[in-house]
C-alpha cells in the first residue's frame, strides 16, 4: 500500500519541485528592483566669483583687443541667453590671461566636488567607507588619476569600491551616471552609490574667432552635484524620491547628429566645442524618438489613444488630413512637474512650444539659467533642488528629468516623490530663493528698451553742448517708468518724449548710463554718428567713473 503511495506520488513531487524552482528563479529574475534617491546637493559658488554680463564682456575686451567681432557676436549672445548677474565662473577664468593650467583645473574639480560631498555624506551621516559605487561625469576634463579617484583619496573610500569616471557624454551625462549606478545597483545588493556631475570650465574656453565655437564661452557657468542613491530597503523611509523610469535615446549613427556638437580645432588651431546650425532639427529628433519610448510607459491611455489616432488620420485618411499635425500628448496628465536642461533660454522655449507648456512649468529651468547659468550635466539637479526650495513638491508628485547632450544624445529620468520633503532644509537656493521667481523676459526687454531709448537721445544732442546743457534730464526713475509703459517706442517717438519730459537736474546715475551707449549704437544704422562723437568724448572718461557705471548698472556692453 505504501508503495503504491510512493509510485503514485513521485511524478507529482518531481512536478512540485521544478514549479518551486520556477517560481523562485522568477522571483528574483523579474521581482522590482528599487531604486531610491536618498538626498542630493548641488554646489552653491561663493558670492566673489559672481560675473555680470558687464564684466564678461569687459574682460574679453581687455583680453582681446583686435578680436572686436568676436567679443561682439559673444555680447549679442549674452544679450539673448537668458543668464543674470550672480551666475558664477571660477576663478582661473577671472584672471587676464585666462588661466587654462592643468592645476588650476583640477582645483575647480576639488573645490566643487570636494565641497558637495562632504556635505552630502555629513548630512546623511553616511561614513565614506559605506560607499560602494562611486560614479562621475565630467565631459571635457578627463585628468588621470581620475576624478572618482581624487574622490576616493580625498574621503577615504574602500579598497574595494566600484567607480567609473565618465567623460565626453556632453550636458546629458548627468541623467546617463544616474543610469549606470542604476544598473550596477541591480546587480550589488544592499548597496550606496555616489553619483556625481559637473563640468570644468576653467580649462575649456575658446580664444578663436568661429562663431560656433564662442557661444560656449557664453553660456557655460560653474556648478555641480553630487546624489546618493540607494537599493536597501532600510533606505526607503529616509529617501526623498524613486525612480520609476530611464530612458536613452542615442542618434549618433546619423552623422548629422554626430557632429552637431563637437570638439575639435579651428582653422587657427585653437580648440573649441563647435555647435552646428542642425542642433535644433538634431535635437527635435532625438526628443520625439526619447517621448516615443517613454509615453507609453507613463501616459494614460486616453492620450495614447489620441495619439495612436492622429497618426493613422495622417497616414491613412484622405490628404487633406495629412496636412493636420500629429496630436501632441499632454504630459501633464503623466507628470507634476518639469526639470528641462537648461542650455540656454532658447532650448527652453523650444521645449516649452514643443510640449504645449505653460510659463510656471518651466519656471525651475528659467531660474535655474537666470541664477546658476548653463552648468552642464548637473542642471537638472539645480532645477530639482529649485522645486524643493519653493515648497512645490508633495509626496507622490512624478517628476520629468530631460537633458540633451553631445553625440547626438537625449536623456530622460522619472522620479516619483515618496517622502514629504523638509521645508526647512537649506540648499543651493535657500539663501535667495525669496527673490524668485523673476520675469526674465521682462528685464531683459526693458534693459534693451532703455538702451535703445538712450541711444536715440544721442541724437538729439550736439557734440559741443553733450556735457553741459543737454544733460539736464528727467530723472532716472521717470525715464524707465517711460520705458516701462511703451517698450515699443520708436526713433522719432523717443526724441519728442525726450525733449518733453527734459528736466533741469543733473542726475548722475543718468549720465553713465548715456556714456556706456556707445558701444551699443553700431545696432542701430540710423544713428552710426552718434558712436563716433560719443565714442570720443568716452576716451576722456575716468576709469573710476567707468567702473562705478558698470557695477550699477547690468549693460550687455561697454565702451571704454
Amino acid at each position: 500500500m505504501i508503495y503504491l503511495f510512493a509510485e503514485f506520488s513521485k511524478p507529482h513531487f518531481y512536478l512540485a519541485v521544478a514549479s518551486s524552482i520556477l517560481l523562485i528563479v522568477a522571483y528574483f529574475t523579474f521581482r522590482s528592483k528599487h531604486i531610491y534617491l536618498v538626498d542630493f546637493v548641488c554646489y552653491r559658488p561663493p558670492d566673489h566669483l559672481r560675473v555680470t554680463l558687464a564684466n564678461f564682456v569687459e574682460h574679453y575686451e581687455d583680453y582681446k583687443f583686435d578680436h572686436r567681432d568676436s567679443i561682439d557676436f559673444q555680447a549679442k549672445v549674452l544679450e539673448k541667453s537668458g543668464i543674470g548677474d550672480q551666475a558664477c565662473v571660477p576663478l582661473p577664468v577671472h584672471e587676464l590671461p585666462p588661466n587654462t593650467s592643468l592645476k588650476l583645473a583640477r582645483e575647480e574639480v576639488e573645490e566643487v566636488l570636494f565641497s558637495i560631498v562632504g556635505t552630502l555624506l555629513s548630512k546623511k551621516k553616511i561614513n565614506p567607507k559605506s560607499i560602494d559605487i562611486l560614479v562621475s561625469n565630467c565631459s571635457l576634463f578627463c585628468p588621470t588619476p581620475s576624478i572618482t579617484a581624487m574622490i576616493i583619496n580625498k574621503f577615504g573610500f574602500r579598497s574595494n569600491v566600484k567607480s567609473v569616471s565618465l567623460s565626453g557624454m556632453g550636458c546629458s551625462a548627468g541623467i546617463l551616471a544616474i543610469n549606470l549606478a542604476k544598473d550596477l545597483l541591480k546587480v550589488q545588493k544592499n548597496s550606496l552609490a555616489l553619483v556625481l556631475s559637473m563640468e570644468a570650465v576653467s580649462p575649456n574656453g575658446y580664444l578663436g574667432r568661429n562663431k560656433s565655437m564662442l557661444i560656449g564661452n557664453t553660456i557655460f557657468r560653474m556648478g555641480g552635484a553630487a546624489i546618493l542613491l540607494s537599493n536597501r530597503k532600510q533606505d526607503m523611509k529616509i529617501a526623498k524620491y524613486e525612480l520609476m523610469h530611464l530612458i536613452r535615446t542615442h542618434v549618433g549613427s546619423n552623422d548629422e547628429a554626430y557632429s552637431s556638437v563637437i570638439q575639435m580645432p579651428d582653422q587657427d588651431g585653437f580648440v573649441g566645442v563647435s555647435l552646428s546650425r542642425a542642433l535644433v532639427h538634431v535635437a527635435s529628433k532625438a526628443l520625439t524618438i526619447n517621448m516615443s519610448e517613454l509615453g507609453p510607459l507613463v501616459l494614460p491611455y486616453s492620450e495614447q489613444l489620441r495619439f495612436a489616432w492622429s497618426v493613422v488620420c495622417r497616414k491613412v485618411m484622405q490628404t487633406a488630413s495629412r496636412k493636420k499635425e500629429v496630436y501632441v500628448p499632454n504630459f501633464k496628465k503623466a507628470f507634476d512637474h518639469f526639470c528641462i536642461h537648461a542650455g540656454g533660454r532658447a532650448v527652453i522655449d523650444a521645449m516649452e512650444s514643443n510640449l504645449k507648456l505653460q510659463k510656471e512649468d518651466a519656471e525651475a529651468s528659467r531660474m535655474t539659467l537666470y541664477r546658476f547659468g548653463n552648468t552642464s550635466s548637473s542642471s537638472v539637479w539645480y532645477e530639482l533642488c529649485y522645486l524643493e526650495a519653493k515648497k512645490k513638491l508633495k509626496k507622490g508628485d512624478k517628476i520629468w528629468q530631460i537633458a540633451f547632450g553631445s553625440g547626438f544624445k537625449t536623456n530622460s529620468a522619472v522620479w516619483k516623490c515618496i517622502s514629504d520633503i523638509d521645508l526647512e532644509e537649506e540648499n543651493a537656493w535657500f539663501d535667495r530663493i525669496n527673490s524668485y521667481p523673476v520675469d526674465t523676459d521682462s528685464i531683459f526687454a526693458e534693459v534693451n528698451a532703455l538702451y535703445v531709448y538712450m541711444a536715440v537721445i544721442l541724437l538729439t544732442l550736439s557734440r559741443e553742448r553733450l556735457l553741459i546743457d543737454e544733460f539736464r534730464k528727467c530723472h532716472l526713475d521717470h525715464l524707465v517708468d517711460a520705458i516701462k509703459s511703451n517698450l515699443k517706442l520708436r526713433k522719432e517717438d523717443a526724441q519728442q518724449s525726450y525733449i518733453a519730459e527734459r528736466k533741469s537736474c543733473r542726475n548722475p546715475k543718468l549720465k553713465s548710463l548715456v556714456l556706456k551707449i556707445p558701444a551699443l549704437v553700431d545696432k542701430f544704422s540710423a544713428i552710426s554718428q552718434g558712436y563716433i562723437i560719443t565714442g570720443q568724448l568716452c576716451k576722456q572718461v575716468p576709469m573710476a567713473v567707468v567702473s562705478i557705471m558698470r557695477s550699477s548698472f547690468p549693460c550687455p556692453r561697454n565702451s571704454r
